[in-house]
């Protein structure tokens, strides 16, 4: 069965490229042209994957990300027309995955894409079927199913949040830069810069930590970098 892409673009010149690109690599399209529209879409069907605009009628991406992040977690590829990095961190902080600027080569979104469901499958389906359980004070990671629990109460976490905690609590008490944390988890997939990896804690402290003003576990070693500390 072909994976399933939905576009929430209001500019109909971009959005005919990027099914047609899609289309040529296999993959189903729909497209929505508003915001209502995309968010009712996304929530009453099932995508593998979104591409979401930011500058929407009716409802701008950040909210339509927001309100998806909630229920599904799915990548979402935001792309804005604006070369800001407040943008990015702003989608990122949604919940976003990754993001594209304006103008971009169709070709570069696909590979990203693909990038993208490849990860996400590997996390939700991996090869080794023995149970890897990371459980740290009331925190349990599940690799095998890509679940998270803060005691009994289940956190649904974007694919990128997942990768970092899982990545810091297998490493617990070592101190990693932004810089290789950002390495670790993007690699060469992603064209951005390592100002998104303190949006990305601080969300993963929103869903984990008791007080995420005062962190118990990703903690922050000033002008070092962040840990899990156990």
């Amino acid at each position: 069965m072909n994976q399933k892409i939905l576009i929430i673009e209001d500019d109909p010149d971009i959005s005919a490229i990027e099914k047609d690109y899609l289309e040529l690599n296999g993959y189903e399209v729909v497209i929505t042209e508003t915001g209502p529209a995309g968010m009712k879409e996304a929530l009453t069907e099932n995508y593998n994957l979104i591409i979401l605009d930011i500058m929407l009628p009716g409802m701008d991406g950040f909210e339509i990300c927001r309100n998806i992040r909630g229920r599904l977690d799915i990548p979402i590829m935001m792309v804005t027309a604006r070369n800001t990095d407040v943008e990015k961190i702003r989608g990122l902080g949604f919940g976003a995955d990754d993001y594209m600027e304006k103008p971009f080569s169709p070709s570069v979104l696909v590979a990203k894409i693909k990038s993208q469901l490849a990860q996400y499958n590997r996390l939700k389906n991996p090869i080794n079927s023995e149970t890897q359980k990371l459980m740290i004070g009331n925190i349990i990671l599940d690799s095998n199913t890509h679940r998270v629990f803060v005691g009994q109460n289940e956190k649904l976490l974007p694919n990128k949040e997942f990768q970092l905690l899982e990545f810091l609590m297998s490493n617990a008490d070592l101190v990693f830069s932004r810089e290789t944390l950002y390495d670790r988890i993007w690699g060469m997939e992603s064209m951005g810069n390592t100002s998104t990896i303190p949006v990305h804690i601080n969300r993963l402290r929103e869903a984990i930590e008791e007080d995420p003003a005062n962190p118990k576990h990703l903690v922050t070693v000033w002008g070092v970098g962040y840990k899990f500390r156990p």
